[in-house]
């Protein structure tokens, strides 16, 4: 009898799946090597797919580049608007978004670097990185949000604007990770040890809530 037995079928490229795989490798990459030095043939050997597959998805290594750095952003901003502040006082709301800040600072130190090298590049990038500006404008008005119901129940300071607040937070949670080398070769201090992360987070946290009470 013939055999009638069908062959098996070409299993099915997931596209999200390699979307996310490629970007995996390509955070990779560029954290270790920046923009210039990163190389499409290596983020694609990291990956199952190839470097005309990458261009298919991202059409250059600057758009690769632009759509890791819009990722990133969006997990922290993610991060935080997965925590449920509205049920929290504001006290405790904010000391909350200040922790989670701290801490994906802290778990990322990917997130910095490519931060660090958009910089280095004047941020021209993130031209090509619409979705940032508006997933960044999302813990501005969690801020202020905050800030308001903080002021109407007197125990926040009054007019204090929010991008400032962020940049307070942001930049210590930012800078002990960025400068995390040469702090530690200046001052002989491991800032990834338990000890010091636990105090430090301790100390943003205090810091920011302390600077927020009114003056009396």
């Amino acid at each position: 009898m013939p055999d009638t037995t069908l062959p098996p079928r070409p299993r099915q490229r997931d596209p999200d799946q390699t979307r996310r795989s490629i970007l995996e490798a390509a955070l990779s990459e560029f954290a270790e090597k920046g923009l210039s030095g990163a190389r499409v043939d290596e983020i694609a050997a990291r990956t199952a797919t190839t470097k005309r597959m990458i261009y298919y998805y991202f059409g250059s290594k600057e758009g690769l580049y632009a759509a890791v750095l819009e990722a990133m952003y969006g997990g922290i901003r993610a991060a935080e608007q997965a925590l449920d502040l509205g049920s929290l006082d504001p006290v405790a709301a904010m000391r909350r978004l200040v922790e989670i800040t701290f801490d994906y600072h802290a778990a990322h130190p990917e997130f910095v670097r490519m931060v660090a090298v958009e910089n280095i590049h004047n941020a021209r990038h993130l031209e090509h990185a619409p979705l940032v500006a508006d997933r960044n404008d999302t813990v501005i008005r969690t801020l202020r949000d905050l800030l308001d119901r903080g002021e109407r129940a007197g125990v926040f300071r009054a007019r204090v604007d929010a991008v400032d607040l962020h940049m307070l937070i942001s930049g210590f949670c930012f800078y002990r990770v960025s400068n995390r080398h040469t702090l530690q070769r200046i001052f002989g201090r491991d800032l990834t040890a338990p000890a010091h992360v636990a105090a430090h987070r301790r100390m943003i946290t205090e810091a920011v809530l302390a600077w927020l009470r009114p003056e009396r």
